[in-house]
């Protein structure tokens, strides 16, 4: 998030397209950000360069996330199994996080951006996870779009969180294990009193969720496009809402008989 948010200022608006409906808008999209090697090594780039497009492509969904009236957007910026990538991609990620942070801060508190980062913040470096938490509290206040950032993210690694915060609970006395509900263990979940994703984006078409958000998305829309991520733009975007309008949402009922 650099260029483009940095630059746009409260009354540059993108309009909604035509044939989008936006009272049929999802409220929360996820997006796993797939593909920024690919498109590097396709132009005989360093894979370094894929991540920083990437972060523009970021930039873009999450202005017209926000533009277009998308309440949420949760990006999948850092998963925990990418710490088995080659250490010198690991630091650049690491230090592409810090500086895109200190850049845009100013930007994200203009724009009214609500930014939180979910996921073990303990592992990062230091310097990140006081900027994070700078982030976080300069933003808290604010009205605009929800924008969540998974970074040292795992859905089963959440999941088992959980599972260890109600058995402590449980251990001290504070919970029935038979009031253990739904309700319940959403609550301890890095997304609480957040609308599930009713829509998940996913690039370069990949077919997986890829330990993503693994109670969240029960009910989401997927949406799979060949697009690798330094690409996905305001067409691709229009594209995948467009094919969630086009979605019958039923949740488990039956349409009754016309």
């Amino acid at each position: 998030m650099s260029r483009a948010l940095a630059t746009s200022s409260p009354t540059q608006r993108h309009p909604l397209p035509a044939g989008l409906d936006p009272a049929r808008l999802p409220a929360h999209v996820a997006v796993i950000m797939d593909g920024n090697g690919r498109w590097a090594s396709q132009r005989g780039l360093p894979r370094v360069m894929g991540h920083r497009e990437g972060v523009e492509a970021l930039k873009r969904t999450l202005r017209l996330c926000s533009d277009w009236g998308v309440g949420a957007l949760t990006a999948y910026a850092f998963s925990t199994e990418n710490w088995n990538r080659p250490g010198e991609e690991v630091r650049f990620l690491m230090a592409l996080f810090e500086r895109v942070l200190e850049r845009e801060i100013v930007a994200l508190e203009r724009e009214q951006v609500r930014i939180r980062f979910l996921g073990d913040l303990e592992a990062l470096p230091r310097g990140l996870q006081q900027l994070i938490a700078d982030a976080t509290a300069r933003t808290a206040a604010n009205t605009g779009i929800h924008f969540n950032v998974c970074t040292n993210y795992g859905g089963r690694a959440e999941l088992v969180r959980v599972a260890r915060r109600l058995a402590e609970r449980v251990a001290r006395g504070e919970l029935d294990p038979a009031a253990i509900d739904e309700g319940c263990f959403a609550a301890e979940l890095h997304t609480a009193g957040q609308h599930d994703p009713d829509l998940l984006i996913r690039t370069s078409g990949e077919q997986r969720i890829s330990n993503f958000l693994l109670w969240q998305l029960a009910y989401a829309e997927l949406h799979i496009t060949d697009v690798l991520w330094p690409d996905f733009d305001g067409a691709a975007l229009l594209q995948a809402l467009l094919d969630y309008q086009n979605r019958q949402r039923r949740f488990g009922r039956v349409e009754p008989a016309a």
